[in-house]
């Protein structure tokens, strides 16, 4: 009966309900089926001796939200050891430092939008080269340097794409080429700075430093890589299309 909750998580992502209603969801089916099937559980979870209302509450409570433990009971006390672990939750509680992470990160990153520093470093870097190559290794370079500076990808996409634009279009370069430019240096590079949000999230979920997995995240640190490439010999290097015009255009005007 209890992996009717995995179960119906599982379902509601194929049928991609939004997920804080179905990680709400979970949550609360979670509970229900805690109570209903293991009170046991639910009530040395709530530090409380007999069964009520307020032992149910507390114990659901703590589950969710800060660190709990259950003793496994054995005679062996290397099975209780290696036990221990399985019945250790942490809650929310484990994630506020990431939480507080990720917002000193959101409104630093705001606060160099707003004073333009971040249009000041695409700038700069947008000048040094006159090229085709030069853009698209611009592009890649602002996007890592605003993922360093403002710790939010978010800005990383934005910022360079509306200071880009109109470089691009007058290289006659098709928008697609910035569109792709911004994901393979922008998007996938945000996971490998460690106080950058998404650095932030991905650690603190994983329980795996970013420095660790870095090196065995190859998609993201070989994408800008293979877009420098790409650009330098011109490969899927998509252009402007004009239209030319007709005489019904033309009428038109």
């Amino acid at each position: 009966m209890l992996f009717i909750v995995p179960i119906a998580v599982i379902a509601m992502i194929v049928k991609k309900i939004s997920p804080l209603i179905a990680l709400l969801a979970g949550t609360l089916l979670a509970a229900v089926f805690a109570l209903i099937f293991q009170p046991d559980l639910v009530l040395a979870v709530s530090g409380m001796k007999e069964w009520s209302f307020e032992a149910g509450y507390k114990g659901i409570m703590n589950a969710i939200t800060v660190k709990t433990t259950v003793n496994p009971i054995s005679d062996n006390p290397k099975i209780v050891e290696e036990l221990a672990g399985l019945f250790e939750g942490k809650g929310m509680e484990s994630m506020l430092g990431t939480i507080w992470l990720i917002i000193c990160a959101m409104v630093f990153g705001g606060v160099m939008d707003a004073i333009g520093a971040l249009s000041r470093i695409s700038k700069s870097l947008l000048n040094l080269f006159s090229s085709v190559f030069g853009l698209f290794f611009s592009t890649v370079a602002s996007c890592i340097a605003i993922n360093f500076t403002a710790s939010d990808q978010y800005l990383a996409l934005v910022v360079p794409g509306k200071m880009y634009e109109k470089a691009y279009r007058e290289k006659g370069l098709a928008p697609e080429n910035l569109s792709r430019t911004l994901e393979d240096s922008g998007t996938v590079t945000s996971v490998l700075i460690p106080w950058n949000t998404c650095g932030a999230y991905h650690s603190g979920t994983l329980g795996v430093s970013v420095l660790d997995y870095a090196i065995y995240a190859m998609f993201s640190w070989l994408s800008p890589i293979m877009t420098l490439i790409f650009a330098a010999f011109s490969i899927k290097i998509k252009q402007l299309v004009t239209k030319t015009p007709t005489l019904d255009t033309i009428g038109e005007e």
